[in-house]
C-alpha cells in the first residue's frame, strides 16, 4: 500500500491499524518513496547478556564481560 506524507499526518491511526494487520505501507513525499511502515517485532533474546560476540568471543583474556568492561571504564569516570 502507498500513502502520502499528508495521509500519514491526517490518518496515522488508520495506517497504524493497517500495519498491525501485517501490511507494509510505503510513505511517499512529493511522489517519491521515502519511508516504509512495517510491523515491529521484538528481537529474540538469544544470549544471556553476559557473552561476548564477534571478534571477542574467542579471546581467552576476557572471561567475564561485565568485569572486563568495568575495568576498562575505571579510568574514565
Amino acid at each position: 500500500m502507498e500513502a502520502t506524507a499528508k495521509d500519514l499526518r491526517f490518518y496515522s491511526k488508520e495506517l497504524l491499524e493497517t500495519v498491525k494487520r501485517g501490511e507494509e505501507i510505503t510513505i511517499t513525499y512529493r511522489g517519491k518513496p521515502c519511508a516504509k511502515l512495517v510491523k515491529f517485532e521484538k528481537p529474540k533474546q538469544t544470549n544471556s547478556g553476559n557473552e561476548l560476540f564477534g571478534i571477542w568471543k574467542d579471546n581467552d583474556k576476557v572471561k567475564n564481560v561485565e568485569n572486563y568492561v568495568r575495568n576498562l571504564r575505571k579510568g574514565r569516570f
